[in-house]
């Protein structure tokens, strides 16, 4: 059977189990707070205070609240079950929202704002890890599951593609705060979207045993992909500084966003491709290659300085990125036990979060001193180095 054949008749597989389709599709508006809150919180509060560099200190401060309360909302839904974690985070998220909205009215203070900000994340629902943990339940072949995640890494780019979008048209005709309200309520939506999904039927409690403290992280497997995965997402937030400090270097502000969209699209497309693969080396051995593919087209950012040759180079980089990261959830589902199964999918996004603020950080330091060469350097040493991280998970047991 050739790989055009089977391509589509892998996803047909997939959503022929019962639900599957209703998950599939909902998990696009779910997924919606990622691409919208963070840009919206920014540029309302940009608009509140006029200092973008307090709106993106409360933007890292949601962030930073967010990776560290992850694994611990994790450990909760592996022992207690995903339904009272919902609820709490679906609650106490959008009034932290809604209070950060009415902070002018309300008069809120600089330090009071932060404070709102860490809570929203730090009650951040547990969206995405859920969804990835139920269709580890749901399915049981790997041919199966390695359609799912790929199909999840490209709604998460559709999400990451769309939301931004949705937030520019709501400044462009009302205001910042009418981007604030619109991100508010996909987030107050979010959870119960996943209630009415269905999917929370498919949550198997996990056998009962001794837990460790440390849980998952006591797989030497799962603690060097976790740091691969940190190394690669670097590579994405250097990206996400790069392309604009291009599209202001070449005289085009248009090109940053334009550049980080056809990223995006690359990257669907090359995620709905892996989900139809049927590809015989093992996993372990999928993910140095990928790491390493990334890099070489990054590199290939270096000598070029016109936008429209940059173009079909960013769309290259993109097609490893999904695939790349549909190993990585791969991986940890095969790594995990699932006693510890949400709480390592929860540390792959601590990582996948910290990977991305650390890659946007330094970037943004050498974009300053060396232009946006800088950036693209950083991200194609970064893919190497989670290449060379991935790498070592061949020979490493249990």
């Amino acid at each position: 059977m050739t790989t055009r054949r089977r391509l589509p008749a892998r996803y047909a597989a997939l959503l022929a189990h019962e639900g599957a389709l209703r998950l599939a599709v909902l998990s696009l508006p779910m997924r919606l707070p990622l691409g919208t809150l963070a840009l919206a919180t920014l540029l309302h509060l940009r608009d509140l205070t006029g200092s973008i560099a307090f709106a993106g200190s409360a933007v890292g401060a949601f962030f930073v609240a967010s990776a560290a309360t992850a694994p611990i909302l994790g450990r909760l839904i592996d022992r207690r079950g995903p339904r009272g974690v919902l609820v709490a985070t679906g609650l106490v998220c959008p009034i932290a929202c809604a209070t950060m909205m009415a902070a002018g009215p309300l008069a809120l203070s600089k330090p009071a704002m932060l404070a709102v900000a860490a809570v929203a994340g730090a009650f951040s629902p547990p969206i995405t890890v859920l969804i990835r943990t139920l269709w580890r339940a749901r399915l049981a072949d790997p041919a199966e599951r390695q359609a799912a995640f790929a199909l999840d890494a490209v709604v998460l780019e559709l999400a990451y593609t769309i939301g931004p979008a949705l937030i520019a048209v709501a400044v462009a005709v009302a205001t910042p705060l009418a981007a604030m309200a619109l991100a508010l309520a996909f987030v107050a939506l979010c959870t119960p979207i996943l209630f009415a999904s269905g999917a929370l039927a498919w949550w198997a409690p996990a056998e009962i045993g001794d837990r460790h403290l440390l849980g998952p992280l006591r797989d030497p497997r799962l603690l060097v992909l976790f740091a691969a995965t940190f190394t690669l997402t670097m590579a994405f937030g250097s990206l996400e500084v790069g392309y604009p400090g291009f599209g202001r270097a070449v005289g085009a502000d248009a090109w940053g966003p334009a550049l980080i969209a056809l990223s995006s699209i690359g990257s669907a497309v090359g995620g709905l491709a892996y989900g139809g693969f049927h590809l015989h080396a093992p996993l372990r051995r999928q993910l140095p290659v990928a790491m390493a593919a990334m890099a070489a087209p990054l590199a290939l950012h270096l000598p070029i300085d016109n936008p429209w040759a940059l173009a079909p180079v960013a769309f290259a980089a993109g097609m490893m990125i999904a695939p790349a990261m549909t190993v990585v959830s791969l991986l940890v589902s095969e790594f995990a036990p699932p006693k510890y199964a949400t709480e390592a999918f929860t540390w792959s996004a601590t990582a996948i979060v910290t990977g991305l603020g650390a890659g946007m950080t330094v970037s943004g330091m050498l974009v300053e001193s060396h232009g946006p060469n800088g950036a693209f350097a950083w991200a194609s040493a970064s893919a190497l180095a989670a290449s060379i991280l991935a790498f070592a998970l061949h020979r490493m047991r249990p």
